[in-house]
């Protein structure tokens, strides 16, 4: 800050002024003045308020306002806001007259109301933006005196005024990228210049660019990115460097994924001994590629994850290597990080070992093909599939075998298997949702998934043991306060949910989710059991996943699309070299710190982007069925209305209004009762709907009831 700008808001801290009360109060020239409050304005360090300036949101220090908390801006609406605390310490309500302006994603200080509303809460008022954030994703639309605007995603009726130059052709409905321009003190003064033009809101492709371009994501890699994957066009691998490794290449290694999936980075093998089983779990060596201090690892570290949505991916390393040099694709050598276990008889883990190898995988496995043979239907022709497998087809059987007994252990040890109502979404060749199928998980998927466990558990384990830097995936157990909400709400709905003490046992839990599974009642008590708790994360201590049931857990299994497992990777490679617990110390002790952190936090915005995605192309596939009508259940009740899930996984909305002629009331959270009519519903209970409106922008549905 210069020292004219400084003298400025000193000046105006003391009493708002015009500018010629400023040019009287500094005796600056007037040109100069009239250069920098401009600027100032712009910037957002003063404001303009009944034609005098006053200090403005985003000054570099505020003498006036002692006691103020660092926040972050988390929501906002046209008259409130919420403000997520930076210390953790919780959310504080920001009332509309006391945003002053802030946006989501602003760095704010906040200072606390002495006498909040509600007794115990937080509330309290904008008084610095210390770091503005001015880029937004929205839709083009009036104003309340038909002036174009446009309103931010996620903030209804919040619009700002659009600047002529740089919106000429767009239209009412558009989805764009928008710079604010210029901020005032409140929200109808701030103005904003599109950057980005999407196309109509209409579209979910269109809708799915504005909300990745309002959340900053890294779509495109930077040039030495790509410099440095180019060198991997076309590679194979190195024989010098398979002249050091194990060579696996001689017995039956396969994959399994779905059938698009091109990033493969996952293979197995399994044989049966005499005292048990020796399972193999080979993983794409992306760390030998990958390496400290390059671009790749830069870029791959800062997005942390690739983001799956429709039919696209956003990859967290280029193609060359996540579909090339690092896929373990069909008859390829390919580099590997082997998880070599011993398994006895029960399937309970003797020994494992990790080993640097060389492995060429003898068939791409689908899922659907895999259960196809594990769970043949009764007269199916199996013989085009058994051709295709011929070279793993032995081991099918075992690994069937071998996944039965480790099923059983999972739930003797209370391992929780929570139905997710997974989606997929079918896309037309215009990228359009055509069909929305619910997601089952067959035999192989499962399978897949216990073998993957079993080698996470095991990277765990050796990095716990050996007391060396490490990325660990923890989950640690519920809050008490939140699972006696749960526990309320579970005994409303009629199940025997008293815990034995405030945190519950995984076993108890393990149970209600089997009681309830098949049930109408599954989707809001899974959904419900999920939710009470905490998000799983990354973290450098080993602290155990809840619900596993496991001391030892990470991510070693998807370093193509997983930062922490690359990070592992890294650690362990350094570990079978030989290097020291102390040199070990010294090179990755803030490392899996900084990355057990970054990917934690790029995980949650990735989850929120994938799921915010699947909404809008829900809201596009049932725009195309308004006046159907469908038979769902009741999956959540408020005060405004409940929420009903359909078969295929939409969930809408139908208003209170609809249901009750009387004012209605919620009872426990688990019911809603018409005083006037004495009609009640229920968690779990069947409510026959009619599709009133799907509004593709905001990724909202709504239904209406249908009196039956």
């Amino acid at each position: 800050m210069t020292p004219l700008q400084k003298s400025i808001l000193n000046a105006v801290k003391r009493r708002p002024m015009t500018l010629r009360e400023l040019q009287n109060n500094l005796q600056v020239d007037n040109s100069r003045l009239r250069t920098t409050v401009s600027a100032m304005v712009a910037t957002g360090e003063l404001s303009m308020r009944n034609g005098t300036y006053v200090p403005g949101f985003a000054t570099y220090e505020n003498t006036n306002a002692p006691d103020t908390i660092p926040c972050t801006l988390v929501k906002l609406a046209a008259r409130f806001g919420f403000a997520s605390r930076d210390d953790g310490e919780g959310d504080i309500f920001i009332p509309g007259r006391a945003l002053h302006g802030a946006m989501p994603n602003d760095k704010i200080n906040v200072k606390l109301f002495d006498h909040p509303r509600v007794e115990g809460s937080s509330e309290g008022e904008v008084v610095e933006v210390t770091v503005p954030n001015n880029r937004f994703a929205g839709t083009v639309c009036l104003s309340e005196d038909g002036r174009m605007a446009v309103e931010p995603d996620g903030c209804r009726d919040v619009k700002f005024l659009l600047a002529k130059q740089g919106s000429e052709g767009v239209h009412l409905g558009d989805k764009v990228g928008f710079l604010i321009t210029h901020r005032g003190n409140r929200h109808s003064d701030h103005r904003a210049a599109v950057v980005e033009k999407f196309g109509s809101s209409d579209y979910a492709s269109e809708c799915a660019k504005a909300i990745l371009y309002g959340r900053n994501v890294r779509q495109e890699f930077p040039p030495e990115v790509l410099e440095e994957a180019r060198a991997y066009d076309n590679a194979v691998v190195d024989p010098a460097e398979v002249a050091k490794r194990l060579d696996l290449r001689g017995i039956p290694i396969f994959t399994i994924d779905s059938a698009e999936t091109k990033d493969i980075d996952d293979a197995i093998s399994l044989q049966k001994l005499e005292d048990g089983y020796e399972l193999g779990v080979h993983i794409a060596d992306v760390s030998h590629y990958v390496r400290p201090g390059s671009a790749l690892n830069e870029e791959a570290f800062e997005r942390a994850t690739s983001i799956y949505y429709a039919d696209k991916v956003i990859p967290m390393l280029p193609t060359q290597l996540s579909n090339g040099i690092c896929s373990l694709n069909e008859g390829e050598d390919r580099l590997a990080f082997s998880c070599l276990m011993r398994l006895d008889e029960k399937g309970e883990i003797h020994s494992y070992k990790f080993v640097k190898s060389v492995i060429c995988s003898r068939v791409k496995g689908v899922y659907k093909e895999i259960n196809a043979l594990l769970e043949p239907e009764e007269g199916a022709d199996l013989s085009e599939l058994q051709t295709k497998y011929a070279a793993v087809l032995e081991q099918l059987p075992t690994m069937d075998e071998l996944y039965r007994k480790r099923l059983v252990l999972r739930k003797a040890r209370g391992g929780m298997d929570i139905e997710s109502n997974e989606a997929k979404l079918v896309m037309d060749e215009n990228g359009r949702c055509v069909d929305i199928v619910k997601r089952d998980r067959g035999t192989s998927e499962c399978m897949i998934e216990e073998f993957m466990l079993l080698a996470n558990q095991c990277a765990a384990n050796a990095g716990r043991t050996n007391k060396v830097p490490f990325v660990y995936r923890v989950h640690e157990a519920p809050d008490a306060e939140k699972m006696e909400k749960l526990s309320a709400t579970l005994l409303a709905c009629g199940l025997n949910a008293k815990f034995k003490n405030p945190i519950p046992t995984q076993l108890e839990l393990s149970a209600l989710l089997d009681e309830t599974r098949g049930q109408p009642i599954q989707i809001p008590v899974h959904t419900g059991i999920l939710r009470s708790m905490q998000k799983a994360r990354y973290a450098p201590q080993p602290l155990g996943h809840y619900g596993l049931v496991l001391a030892d857990y990470a991510h070693f299994t998807s370093p193509i699309r997983r930062y922490p497992d690359l990070a592992i990777h890294r650690i362990l490679s350094e570990m079978l070299q030989g290097v020291s617990n102390s040199q070990l110390q010294k090179d990755f002790n803030e490392f899996a710190q900084q990355a057990s952190e970054k990917s934690s936090k790029q995980e949650v915005a990735a989850v929120r982007i994938e799921r915010d995605v699947e909404d809008l192309y829900k809201a596009e596939y049932m725009h195309n069925h308004l006046g159907e009508v469908y038979t769902g259940t009741v999956a959540g009740i408020t005060p405004r209305g409940v929420f009903v899930e359909l078969d295929n996984t939409v969930e809408g909305f139908v208003p209170a209004a609809q249901l009750c002629k009387g004012e209605p009331q919620v009872i426990d959270g688990v019911s809603m009762l018409d005083p006037l009519t004495g009609k009640s519903w229920m968690l779990g209970s069947s409510m026959k709907i009619q599709v009133a409106a799907a509004d593709v922008a905001l990724g909202r549905i709504d239904f209406e009831y249908m009196v039956e």
